[in-house]
């Protein structure tokens, strides 16, 4: 049964069920003839083995699968290829076992080679990496339609994306190895890995479930022997490009030559005698990273000359040359590297640990209207990648971004900075990017960095690569917290940014547990996931707003026998935030950040517990960064609501008394200080009154603080509710 044309024609005649007898236990796409892409733990379930089981499957370990859209009721054989197999592990090196519970994980890959040829009709899916804006489906292992998941994604953990689930089927077992769809590009965007969702019915108003998918530059990044996958064909230059292509490749060899060395690096089949320019260019737009590929051959094939003219006086080879690389640009905007150029940077930058990723960005891309998010140098990259037409100078943002990379890592040593060196300099060449303008944009990079750092004293000092490299920012603990209806029940997440390194999830509780585990979990990831020398690590919460009056900050862990009761609040700077912004706020957030070196600090007490009242008085005072609530605690929840409307960086507040006394010390605590040290202040003022069992009345007790501050970016624009900002 091969459907109709329709928005999912092409997820269909490549989705595969995975079964165990009759039994359907996961799902795969096609991604070439033969091959099959789905993950380990799936194929593991398949083989009745425990899930997560690492070693290679046998050459006599088979696996059913079916095509239901292509041929329901026909069982297919297939083999794991031992050299694509890459199971579930804890981290991102070695080969530590997952455990059970804790996501996300690492590899959980596997690629199955069909014994016979497909049935008819069945195609190899396209693929794109996926982007924030669209809905995405998922289908249900046994590939009926009903039990579709419709999701968004929400923030990339790399290697996985983190999507929040609409509406459709509910959330259950089966939905792991499928493709994740997107619709509007016609793409799968990601693998299926793991779903998520709270004990028992949700509770009106609840958030939405959580789903898990492995990106596409993770998978890219596990299996560099999987043959480049599909991509929707592009329209727009095409035209152009095969303009372009007759005059570089003159005569008919040369394009058979060409076609046949291409289908060859993209793991196609070759036309033969029959290939012409169309088909050439056909090859080169279905598959991702092609059109890079292409250009890299003719290159070999036709290597560009220096401008020549002919005899009306027009240019002839360089210039032709260059406009096919426009061409190819405007067919696929977001392609510059080849597969091999963008592995080996990949790799290179597995070692980069001195480079802030969206500082980055703001020194390559200073006017662009709206960065996007990124959570690693590698994210930053594909990025960048993207900008490749857009600037019209001589080095490409991308080339740019590397070599400041490589300016900031030489502090720490010549590698990888020499080999990112290198990098640019055969990119650059085969790009046709001046060797000269490289050389020039270096050092004008080298000679920025020297400015930016201090001047040495009267002793000697550090390199002047050493004094330009950032300075590192205390490492962050995040706690996604999901309160019960009742308060005192919890599911949550929590991610760390530490060591300048990438925004990650480090541990997912999706059972309801109370406040001592959430604690003994904070615990757990500052233990084994944050080096805090030489800085305490800031502590997040992140709350709905109904809910930012929990007390979170006095939250600690039961006494036990190795170290006794952990208290974050008194040990480590722990703040409230939330992330249910609109874009009214983000304004006002915006326009308090440029006043905060000169705001003055207000306090909103009982006069003003009236929302109007409220609002009012924080329209007057726009240029109030810091807000004191002093009111009586009922009336908590409303000012602190309106404060985060208003876009207030900090407010604090206690939870228990009010009264001018209390604003008055309160206010105290914040004059004077400059706002990046409130956190600390704070945390000092709760250790203080810790510190006196006898007094009842120091004012640390029970000190609370809202902090959103300049160097803690809330979401861009209107956030979807639970998406964490990147730090």
């Amino acid at each position: 049964m091969i459907p109709g044309a329709g928005p999912d024609t092409p997820l269909q005649l490549s989705f595969a069920s995975v079964r165990h007898g009759e039994q359907a236990v996961g799902a795969g796409v096609l991604v070439a003839e033969r091959l099959v892409l789905t993950c380990a733990h799936v194929v593991n379930s398949a083989l009745g083995r425990e899930r997560f089981a690492q070693d290679t499957p046998g050459h006599g370990d088979t696996v059913t699968l079916r095509l239901p859209y292509v041929a329901p009721a026909r069982d297919l054989t297939a083999r794991v290829l031992r050299e694509m197999w890459v199971p579930p592990r804890a981290k991102a090196a070695g080969r530590d076992p997952v455990e059970p519970g804790r996501v996300p994980y690492h590899g959980d890959l596997a690629v199955l080679e069909l014994t016979d040829a497909p049935p008819g009709g069945a195609e190899p899916a396209p693929f794109l990496q996926h982007n924030y804006a669209g809905e995405v489906v998922a289908l249900w292992a046994s590939g009926n339609p009903l039990p579709t998941l419709r999701a968004v994604p929400r923030v990339s953990a790399p290697p996985w994306i983190a999507l929040d689930v609409l509406g459709g089927a509910q959330v259950t077992e089966g939905f792991s190895g499928g493709p994740l769809w997107d619709r509007e590009r016609q793409a799968v965007v990601g693998l299926v890995a793991a779903v998520h969702r709270a004990a028992g019915p949700p509770a009106p108003g609840s958030p939405p479930a959580t789903m898990y998918a492995i990106s596409v530059p993770a998978i890219e990044a596990e299996l560099p022997a999987l043959p480049p996958s599909s991509v929707p064909t592009a329209r727009r230059g095409v035209q152009q490009l095969l303009t372009a292509l007759e005059r570089v490749l003159p005569g008919r060899e040369a394009v058979l030559a060409c076609e046949e060395r291409l289908a060859a690096r993209l793991g196609r089949a070759s036309a033969g005698p029959a290939a012409d320019l169309d088909r050439l260019v056909g090859l080169a737009v279905s598959v991702r990273r092609g059109l890079p590929e292409l250009l890299d051959l003719v290159r070999d094939h036709q290597p560009p000359r220096a401008a020549s003219y002919d005899r009306s006086g027009h240019h002839t080879a360089r210039e032709d040359w260059e406009r096919l690389r426009r061409a190819a640009r405007t067919v696929r905007p977001g392609e510059y590297l080849t597969t091999r150029q963008r592995r080996d940077l990949s790799g290179l930058l597995a070692h980069c640990t001195r480079t802030d990723p969206r500082t980055l960005l703001e020194r390559v891309l200073p006017h662009a209207p709206e960065l996007p998010a990124v959570t690693g140098l590698a994210d930053a990259m594909d990025a960048l990648e993207g900008f490749g037409s857009a600037t019209g100078g001589p080095v490409p943002p991308l080339l740019q971004g590397v070599v400041r990379i490589s300016v900031e890592e030489l502090a720490a040593g010549p590698y990888p900075a020499e080999d990112l060196d290198a990098w640019v300099e055969r990119v650059a060449a085969r790009s046709g990017v001046d060797e000269d303008a490289v050389s020039q944009f270096r050092a004008d990079a080298e000679a920025a960095a020297v400015v930016r750092a201090p001047a040495p004293g009267p002793f000697p000092g550090p390199s002047a690569a050493v004094l330009a490299a950032p300075v590192a920012r205390a490492p962050r603990v995040q706690v996604e917290l999901l309160p019960a209806p009742n308060g005192r029940r919890f599911t949550y997440q929590i991610w760390t940014f530490a060591d300048d390194l990438s925004h990650r999830l480090s541990l997912v509780r999706d059972a309801e547990s109370g406040s001592e585990q959430v604690v003994d979990d904070i615990r757990r990831v500052l233990r084994t996931e944050v080096r805090e020398d030489p800085e305490t690590a800031l502590v997040e919460y992140f709350l709905p707003s109904a809910w930012l009056g929990l007390d979170v900050d006095s939250w600690e862990s039961p006494d036990s026998d190795e170290d006794g009761p952990f208290a974050p609040g008194i040990t480590r700077r722990v703040v409230v935030r939330t992330t249910e912004r609109s874009r009214e706020s983000y304004a006002g957030w915006k326009q308090r950040t440029a006043a905060l070196a000169s705001a003055k600090h207000l306090v909103l007490d009982h006069r003003h517990t009236d929302r109007m009242v409220a609002r009012a008085q924080l329209e007057v005072h726009r240029d109030a960064g810091t807000v004191i609530v002093c009111c009586e605690p009922r009336h908590h929840g409303t000012l602190l609501r309106q404060c985060v409307q208003a876009g207030v960086h900090t407010v604090l507040w206690h939870r228990a008394e009010h009264g001018a006394r209390i604003a008055q010390d309160l206010l105290a605590l914040v004059d004077g200080t400059d706002h990046a040290e409130v956190p600390e202040a704070v945390r000092l003022e709760r250790a203080k009154a810790m510190a006196e069992p006898d007094s009842t009345t120091h004012h640390g007790r029970r000190l609370s603080l809202l902090y959103d501050a300049p160097d803690h970016r809330p979401p861009q624009l209107a956030p979807d509710a639970w998406v964490l900002t990147q730090p």
